[in-house]
């Protein structure tokens, strides 16, 4: 990258701190998932109750805090990842190769331009695993354009701990750098509109927080979080309700407090949407002069977003239309990662 624009510091959401088993559960500690066992009985702890309880150096916990992540869920995150890749067992390769009391220097760099994501999310993969004090210095932080060489986090620590939680630690990384990247070319290409790229819940199983926050570190901003804090009254809905008009009269009676979005095949159904009271309207797959005419046509009294036949090359010409949002499921179900590695040398080595 030739120039260097002042990197996007993604902004934190409102937390909703829950169980993962639900809101009744009464997990407490580090969560159900946690390696540790810290909730293991702890019927006192209530999961969510105050966001810093968790294993995590607490100075690490806030930081989560401070961007909207739920230490807690970030940390069971992390353990969830290092189990998968031990599955029950040692990093046979690195326990029969690296003396235990070996220590080392680690610098996670950035193999390719882009822009970077997930930074603490990886210091906590490396804390959980780690058994011994770990030092870390942080060259960058999320949200920054980062160039092919330049180092982000530089970590000492045992070195038998520091290749264990490699790949999980990396896996995450690249992924969110990934996404964040992938999220920066949109809201670049929609600089100067006043339309927004914001994400879709066509996310990882268990990542979307962590996905979310990725879109946030690109630019973006997120659409719902889960079914639970907004409604999308989509095609299928209206079918099973009889109309768009009912779908959208049944959803208000029985959540008056929700912004209701309703999707839109047609300018009909956008005429019929925007009668009906919509916060928000989905146009789906309309053509940028289509979406124009919805745009007059609704003159203001809903929120309109395009979803369906966007690319990078056609965004700036929907968003010129005077759509508020462009909604892009591909940030997070298909985007590439971002090539970032770990290389190790030894205590006291340049």
């Amino acid at each position: 990258m030739s120039s260097t624009p002042e990197p996007h510091r993604p902004q934190p959401v409102e937390l909703t701190l829950l169980p993962l088993g639900g809101p009744d559960t009464g997990a407490g500690g580090c969560g159900d998932a946690c390696g540790c066992g810290a909730g293991d009985g702890d019927e006192g702890a209530a999961y969510g109750h105050d966001p810093l309880e968790c294993g995590l150096d607490p100075a690490l916990a806030q930081l989560l805090v401070d961007a909207g992540l739920d230490p807690v869920y970030v940390e069971d995150v992390a353990h969830l990842a290092v189990e998968e890749d031990l599955d029950h067992g040692v990093d046979v390769t690195t326990v029969a190769t690296v003396p235990e009391d070996a220590v080392a220097v680690g610098d996670f760099a950035a193999r390719e331009a882009g822009v970077v994501a997930g930074l603490r999310v990886t210091e906590a993969v490396l804390s959980v695993v780690c058994t011994d004090d770990m030092e870390v210095e942080r060259h960058a932080e999320d949200g920054d354009l980062v160039e092919a060489g330049q180092p982000l986090l530089t970590v000492r620590t045992r070195t038998r701990d520091l290749l264990t939680a490699e790949r999980s630690a990396l896996n995450l990384l690249c992924r969110l750098s990934g996404i964040a990247t992938s999220t920066r070319a949109w809201a670049d290409a929609l600089e100067g509109t006043s339309a927004k790229v914001r994400d879709t819940r066509k996310t990882t199983p268990g990542l979307r927080a962590l996905e979310k926050y990725a879109v946030r570190c690109g630019g973006g901003v997120n659409h719902r979080m889960s079914l639970s804090d907004a409604a999308l009254v989509k095609d299928n809905h209206v079918v099973a309700a009889g109309g768009l008009a009912e779908a959208f009269r049944l959803v208000r009676a029985e959540f008056p407090d929700l912004d209701v979005e309703v999707e839109a095949d047609t300018l009909h159904q956008v005429r019929e949407a925007v009668d009906a009271g919509a916060d928000l309207i989905l146009l789906d797959n309309f053509t940028p002069v289509e979406t124009e005419e919805a745009v007059a046509l609704v003159a203001g009294r809903a929120r309109l977003e395009s979803s369906g036949r966007l690319t990078l090359d056609n965004a700036r010409a929907y968003a010129e239309t005077g759509v508020d949002y462009l909604a892009v499921g591909a940030l997070t179900h298909s985007t590439p990662i971002l090539d970032i590695g770990l290389d190790l040398r030894k205590e006291g080595d340049g």
